[in-house]
């Protein structure tokens, strides 16, 4: 038998049955119905791969759960590392976990610009090799740039070379170069995987959603001079000069402009939520979850294939952010019904 075949054959099979023991909307409705604390809601949830590991750890109060929430999504992907899976696989795993070292770059970059103390995702090499501490005390870029170097994250160094200024602007023009740099870099090896024009097309539409995220907030924040000058290349349909019309125009404007992509539904619920919320939560709450259902789409079904991985890894992310909303409502005693529209349930 082909050793390959024997591999992808035996990581789907584990992963959709990872998959299948997550939470479900059952347990969402006993959370809200019958939990008053934190720990009571784990003990609803504790036959979920999530919950049974949150009862094996000290958790009391939210600022307990939250690090464990990230925790656990490292030892579900340090899990998979200790299989043999398929070397493609393998390569996204580690891609997959240095999107958390960009999003850690960038909020010590945020910390350095703004003299501020934020809180870093628990994830990635910066974290594993105890560099965290010692960059969230950091006053200056050249401290953070020589540890990446040491991590072996030296080419996101490069983004950090012609910050000189500490204002925003600055700092965000260095986040872009960041996220342009991982995209490039997962973008190259997802083409080259099995399913790669399915995986570089779920990806495109990541990269065109966000686009969008950014454009409409600036829309109806009125901030829109920002919006055209921070946009993602590569995405699925949407280009760069269409993406940098769309932010002189009105939020009706932009619907019509994608009346001939799949977009356009999430437009107009985004344009209809708003106009009857007037809330600018509203744009990530709808975006979310169109953005769930056209990944899904694309990906779920795939077998024998690192689709199954990208699929997972999507599933447990936002396993983990249901949760945390959750959990977050339960520590604040915010009611059921203010939260329950910003979950996104895969069962």
């Amino acid at each position: 038998m082909n050793l390959v075949s024997t591999r992808y054959a035996f990581t789907s099979a584990y992963l959709k049955g990872e998959e299948a023991r997550i939470i479900t909307s059952e347990h969402v409705n006993g959370m809200f119905q019958r939990a008053s604390t934190i720990p009571e809601a784990l003990d609803i949830i504790r036959d979920t791969d999530i919950g049974e590991y949150l009862t094996g750890q000290p958790v009391k109060t939210f600022d307990h759960a939250e690090p464990c929430l990230w925790q656990y999504l490292g030892a579900c992907i340090e899990r998979l590392e200790r299989f043999k899976i398929p070397s493609d696989m393998a390569r996204m795993l580690e891609l997959y976990r240095e999107k958390y070292d960009v999003g850690n770059i960038k909020i010590l970059l945020r910390c350095i610009a703004m003299h501020g103390v934020s809180g870093t995702v628990p994830l990635g090499r910066l974290h594993d090799l105890d560099f965290i501490g010692v960059l969230l005390k950091a006053d200056s870029v050249e401290i953070l740039s020589d540890s990446l170097t040491q991590c072996a994250l030296g080419e996101y160094a490069r983004c950090l070379e012609d910050l000189r200024e500490k204002d925003i602007r600055a700092t965000l023009e260095c986040e872009l170069c960041l996220d342009r740099h991982y995209l490039n870099r997962m973008r190259a090896a997802l083409e080259t995987m099995d399913d790669g024009d399915i995986l570089a097309k779920a990806f495109g539409i990541m990269i065109d959603l966000a686009n969008l995220q950014g454009i409409i907030r600036s829309v109806v924040t009125e901030r829109r001079g920002l919006a055209g000058d921070f946009i993602l290349e590569g995405g699925h349909m949407l280009t760069d000069e269409l993406l940098r019309e769309a932010a002189s125009l009105k939020m009706n404007e932009i619907a019509g402009r994608l009346d001939h992509t799949e977009y356009q539904p999430l437009l107009q619920e985004i344009t209809r939520t708003y106009e009857k919320e007037n809330a600018v939560p509203v744009i990530d709450r709808v975006m979310e979850k169109h953005k769930y259902r056209l990944l899904r789409g694309i990906l779920s079904a795939r077998a024998l294939s690192p689709c199954t991985l990208l699929w997972y890894l999507i599933v447990k992310e936002r396993e983990i952010r249901n949760l945390r909303i959750i959990l977050k409502s339960i520590a604040d005693g915010i009611a059921a019904s203010d939260i329950r529209d910003y979950l996104v349930m895969a069962a």
